[in-house]
């Protein structure tokens, strides 16, 4: 078990890295938006061409953050990693969102390819708004579970709280 400090000390790493990379989301999202109803061909390409730097430089160092320093304060406290479904779900699902960014990094690599391309018509491009939003809203999913806390263990986390109730037997 962490110690008081640390604990808070890691919570709060870990609350500043689940934020940025909510905030960073919300960025790519607004440059999405921006790269799909700007009208100058150069601001476009521009927009487009940030999305890679955002996506490595940001967003995936943000998101492996989050999962890490999630996984340490489930282990270091009393939460534990698999007693409370909320933590199981919050976990599994920032997983879930941390892999897929990764995996979609190729297809961002791509996007700022082709608009880098003077040969390639930016209108063409179709943009990364839908799954930049999805993103975003996968993301709050976590961030409403950890604020609120919903009550139910899981079956392993009901066994251990049944185990530490039973009264020791003296030797």
């Amino acid at each position: 078990m962490l110690g008081p400090r640390a604990r808070k000390v890691l919570l709060i790493v870990h609350l500043a890295v689940s934020v940025g990379w909510m905030g960073a989301a919300a960025t790519y999202v607004a440059i999405n938006v921006y790269a799909l109803a700007a009208t100058d061909e150069q601001t476009i390409r521009a927009a487009y061409l940030l999305m890679p730097v955002i996506g490595r430089g940001v967003l995936v160092p943000l998101a492996v953050a989050t999962v890490l320093t999630g996984i340490t304060l489930a282990l270091g406290t009393p939460w534990g990693l698999m007693r409370h479904y909320w933590v199981t779900i919050s976990l599994g699902i920032t997983a879930f969102a941390a892999t897929i960014l990764i995996l979609h990094l190729p297809a961002i690599d791509s996007l700022a390819a082709k608009a880098g391309d003077p040969n390639n018509r930016v209108s063409d491009l179709g943009g990364d708004l839908l799954h930049s939003l999805g993103g975003l809203i996968v993301l709050t999913v976590p961030l409403v579970l950890n604020v609120t806390k919903p009550r139910g263990l899981t079956r392993y986390g009901w066994r251990e709280q049944m185990r530490r109730q039973q009264p020791r037997a003296v030797p």
